[in-house]
């Protein structure tokens, strides 16, 4: 059987695509290790030329591949060709970023001794590529991958695998570098365990995580693991509320809820509460639900058609443990569409489902804090540790958060965005290992150690 790509919004098979039979799976593979040995030995300053040359194939082909990320995942289609940018903001750092944080790091002299460090590439790299967001949590593994020396195998997810056809196409014109793979579960298993791959990241749920970390369970290499959060936010006292309601809803809601760092509970002081809701109330009325090829909606449907039973259970249960529903809490009605709408719950316990599961759609569970210690606590409450944003006028508020919140990042009046400058990482089940930043390419390289001594 093909692998089949539902379109979300209207339910038609978009495209049908043949799954890769273990001859041709094993071709890939050897081609991508035979590859690796003259890419590792290529300059970095031709390395770098040869990667911009594929990231042009992105700028030549920006609308149709946007068109076919909202068709594939229901993204709609100014969100879709907003991904761009941060694709190539990504891409564009870790390019320029290369030449210092792969460059070899010489000792202090010491007589008779030349002692230096390498940063070698690791082989071929097993990048398993999630669907929520298909160009940016790819990129963040290919182009860093590929600069450090490296080559990739990309598995992108069942929902979005023609962005994977397009990273291979961008890069055909050095053939290996890298290869796109039309894998069912059990196949990505079977490539983990594959002798020839020398790393893997996968972007996922946590039992997937898990799936993968048990493939590699045999061997002694390094797995990268991004797994998602219930990410918080606090909205302390002294907040700006005309500055602060907008963004936490537009992270709430952007991309339907589906980003692994979206805010999914908020804490807000008791004195700005009832304020806060207010206003939260009408910043979800303002999204535009409908065909996501529309360039006017604002809200696309959720890919996975099965997520509304689930957010719709996460909803019954706040609401039969004392919550209040203000707005939103059923799927819509009347259409093919997996449209949930906007969501807003207060009074929220944090024993609550929509407080500890990931709910990855647009519900925003909301519950009152007297201090910035209960904050603290609440915000911790949680297997979770990607990222948490704090909203106060005060940095030294933040700062003292900061230290003390289970976080990866931890955001001053901002949310929802990666900062390439910055390693992206996190705590508990959120996941193991950095991408980005110079940080990022230390998970995809080895470090050798020269310590060379002069003749007496």
């Amino acid at each position: 059987m093909p692998l089949s790509v539902i379109n979300p919004y209207d339910q038609s098979v978009y495209r049908e695509l043949p799954y890769d039979q273990p001859a041709v799976r094993d071709r890939k593979i050897q081609f991508a290790a035979q590859t690796f040995r003259q890419w590792r030995r290529v300059a970095l300053a031709e390395r770098l030329d040869l990667i911009r040359r594929g990231l042009d194939y992105f700028v030549r082909h920006r609308e149709t591949i946007a068109a076919e990320i909202t068709a594939q995942m229901g993204k709609p289609i100014r969100e879709a060709r907003n991904e761009f940018n941060g694709f190539f903001e990504r891409a564009e750092h870790m390019l320029d970023a290369a030449p210092e944080a792969l460059a070899t790091n010489v000792l202090p002299p010491a007589p008779g001794l030349d002692r230096r460090i390498l940063h070698e590439p690791l082989g071929v790299v097993f990048d398993i590529a999630a669907w929520n967001y298909p160009l940016l949590i790819a990129v963040n593994v290919v182009v860093p991958a590929l600069a450090a020396g490296n080559t990739v195998l990309l598995k992108h997810s069942a929902k979005t695998p023609l962005c994977g056809r397009h990273f291979e196409k961008a890069f055909q014109h050095y053939p290996g570098l890298v290869t796109h793979l039309i894998l069912d579960h059990a196949d990505t298993a079977e490539v983990v365990g594959d002798p020839r791959v020398a790393h893997v990241v996968f972007t996922g749920s946590v039992e997937g995580g898990h799936r993968i970390q048990s493939a590699a369970s045999g061997r002694f290499i390094d797995i990268g693991l991004e797994l998602g959060g219930k990410d918080p936010a606090y909205v302390a006292a002294d907040a700006d509320l005309d500055f602060t309601v907008a963004p936490i809803v537009e992270g709430a809601c952007y991309n339907a809820g589906q980003s692994c760092c979206a805010v999914e509970r908020a804490y807000v002081h008791r004195d700005r509460y009832e304020a806060f809701l207010e206003r939260a109330r009408d910043a979800m009325a303002a999204f535009r639900p409908g065909d996501p090829m529309n360039p006017d909606t604002t809200l696309g449907p959720l890919a996975d058609r099965k997520a509304l039973e689930r957010l719709e259970a996460q909803v019954q249960d706040a609401v039969h443990r004392g919550a209040r529903l203000l707005t939103g809490g059923k799927r819509v009605d009347g259409g093919r569409g997996n449209f949930f709408p906007p969501t807003l719950l207060a009074d929220v316990p944090n024993a609550a489902a929509v407080m500890q599961a990931e709910s990855f759609g647009p519900i925003l569970p909301v519950q009152p804090v007297a201090d910035d210690r209960e904050a603290l606590l609440r915000m911790n409450d949680s297997r979770y540790g990607l990222t948490a944003s704090v909203w106060t006028a005060k940095h030294e508020r933040a700062a003292w958060l900061a230290a003390r919140l289970e976080a990866g990042t931890v955001y001053q009046n901002r949310c929802d965005y990666l900062d390439p400058g910055l390693p992206w990482s996190a705590v508990k089940d959120s996941g193991r290992g950095i991408s980005l930043s110079s940080y990022g390419y230390y998970h995809l390289t080895r470090t050798k150690s020269l310590n060379f001594r002069e003749n007496a």
